[in-house]
């Protein structure tokens, strides 16, 4: 089942909705042109540049609420998590300016301090 991102003026997805599969006719003008919006379609299956079943990916990542498309890359492009990431052009993500440890522990990101903190879960008090 194909999907479609809606966008609005400023090319943020505001809404996904489940759509016809393009054949004879161009499904992206239809909605378009019946909700007065720019119409893009999407495929849930593809994320980083990788469709999940071999298939060629399509825009790069499944578009989300928030998400933006880039009309040069023609590709949706997820918000921003943290200022001090950088984009990954290949896959169209966010990458962390250092790789996070790969050594069993749960990490989060701090942004005050630009680096990987362990993740420790309170025991409330157990």
């Amino acid at each position: 089942m194909p999907y479609y991102a809606i966008l609005d003026e400023n090319n943020i997805v505001t809404t996904v909705i489940a759509g016809k599969d393009e054949n004879s006719t161009n499904w992206e003008a239809y909605y378009s042109s019946l909700l007065g919006k720019t119409c893009k379609r999407t495929s849930y299956n593809t994320r980083a540049g990788v469709h999940a079943e071999g298939d060629t990916p399509f825009r790069k990542n499944y578009a989300g609420i928030g998400y933006s498309y880039d009309e040069t890359r023609d590709a949706f492009i997820p918000p921003k998590p943290y200022n001090s990431w950088v984009l990954v052009e290949d896959s169209c993500t966010w990458e962390a300016p250092i790789a996070q440890p790969n050594d069993g522990n749960a990490y989060i990101w701090n942004e005050n301090t630009t680096n990987w903190e362990i993740f420790e879960i309170p025991n409330n008090g157990e």
